[in-house]
């Protein structure tokens, strides 16, 4: 995903230069590389935003449902630990923040685990809930209800905060990479579509 944004990122810049180019030979290979790099960069990213948008469903999946029954409103994670043998040991995933009496669904994809964390922050750096929940029937959905302020194991939960910061700091980059994208698109755009 990062490869590809800042694929498109370097292919924006290199059509910003080409854009220059007005007469010559070069000058219909210049428009052409910067048309099929604004058809591209449309096409990834409204494919992105879709898929981001759309309910996440996995296929053999376990639905984890968590209910806020405490006072003030929590913003939760779940932490999905797969075998360590695969590529990724720890999955990281933001469910949200949730208000009280209130409840987030998530689907968990188990086939690699079977065991998760959910973690509860009160602001951006007070952890206030962390709990270790394991699945030893996948076919069962998993409700989790909050209703006090636990913190079941320290060791695992610093592991847990690096891992969650970890996380926010790479969807942080992506961010921005991908702001820095919709600024060149937005000139390449302009400068394509402006007559003289």
């Amino acid at each position: 995903m990062v490869f590809v944004i800042l694929l498109i990122f370097w292919a924006l810049v290199f059509s910003l230069i080409l854009s220059k180019i007005k007469r010559g030979k070069g000058a219909e290979w210049a428009k052409l590389f910067r048309i099929i790099t604004l058809v591209f960069t449309f096409s990834f990213f409204t494919y992105w935003f879709i898929k981001k948008s759309s309910v996440g469903i996995v296929r053999n999946s376990v639905a984890l449902q968590v209910i806020n029954k405490l006072p003030q409103p929590l913003d939760f994670y779940v932490i999905n630990l797969n075998d360590p043998a695969t590529n990724k040991a720890m999955e990281t995933k933001h469910i949200g923040k949730i208000r009280p009496e209130y409840y987030r669904i998530e689907y968990l994809k188990m086939d690699k685990s079977d065991q998760y964390w959910v973690v509860g922050y009160l602001g951006k750096k007070n952890l206030v809930y962390f709990s270790q929940n394991s699945v030893p029937n996948k076919n069962i959905d998993q409700i989790i209800e909050v209703q006090n302020y636990i913190n079941q194991s320290v060791k695992l939960s610093d592991i847990a905060k690096k891992q969650i910061e970890a996380y926010n700091y790479e969807n942080i980059k992506q961010g921005i990479w991908i702001t820095l994208d919709f600024l060149l698109l937005f000139l390449n755009l302009i400068l394509l579509l402006k007559r003289k």
